[in-house]
């Protein structure tokens, strides 16, 4: 597979995915949009684009210019040229975005590992068949995609208690994805050093929430992987039809 990786802070890349991914050599190319890296004229050269989370939110165009870009590039990719797109916290958001939803603060920071239940409809999906019907992820996020109800081509594959849109599709090919299934052993502490993500935990959790959200995270990572390795082997048949 050619896969094209959308990163916004090098510390969130595809994670566990990427781990499986380089072991079946995989061609990846990592664009660090932060960094200011340009994103491939040629989009119809990749079999799929991962597009990962980050500290900005999908409004910021001024603060962060290559915004207007990437969700243009994404549209081209998912929309025009409808090839397989995956998109993870925020780059779920920009998805939502792209098709026309809107993206709001939640009612409530999901942060932790939590619940997402998946709904009848994931049972027979391409990228979500073959798992539990509840299962534990990692979420660490305060905004949420909203306002895709009527879209006639957009379906909601799973939620938890505070977000509907956790997991959405558009079409056969395109997925918004807000939780962490890419989570591996050092994410949470990764991320934690990153002062954006460490404010959020502790104003949710507070201030010994980020060992606390380890040793959780450590508990649950052999089920959190077995459902990452699900969702890649599924994927790879996706991207292959």
């Amino acid at each position: 597979m050619n896969i094209l990786i959308l990163q916004h802070i090098s510390v969130e890349d595809p994670g566990y995915i990427k781990v499986l991914m380089q072991k079946d050599q995989c061609k990846l190319t990592t664009i660090e949009l932060d960094k200011e890296e340009k994103i491939p004229d040629d989009l119809q050269a990749f079999d799929a684009i991962l597009c990962m989370g980050g500290p900005m939110d999908t409004w910021m165009e001024g603060e962060y210019p290559w915004l207007i870009e990437e969700k243009e590039r994404i549209k081209e990719f998912v929309v025009t040229l409808e090839k397989p797109f995956f998109g993870f916290c925020l780059g779920a958001q920009l998805l939502g975005e792209v098709l026309g939803g809107k993206v709001i603060r939640s009612k409530q920071p999901e942060i932790g590992i939590l619940d997402i239940h998946l709904h009848p409809e994931a049972t027979n999906d391409l990228l979500f068949n073959g798992f539990p019907s509840t299962m534990k992820a990692l979420h660490w996020h305060s905004y949420e995609v909203d306002g895709l109800d009527e879209h006639p081509q957009v379906s909601v594959l799973a939620s938890s208690v505070a977000t509907k849109y956790q997991v959405f599709r558009y079409q056969k090919h395109a997925y918004g994805i807000q939780f962490h299934i890419e989570a591996k052993e050092c994410t949470v502490r990764d991320w934690g050093a990153v002062q954006e993500y460490k404010k959020a935990l502790i104003d949710t959790l507070g201030e010994n929430a980020l060992s606390e959200l380890d040793e959780q995270a450590q508990r649950y990572m052999d089920d959190m992987n077995q459902n990452c390795k699900i969702l890649y082997e599924n994927l790879k048949r996706l991207v292959s039809m």
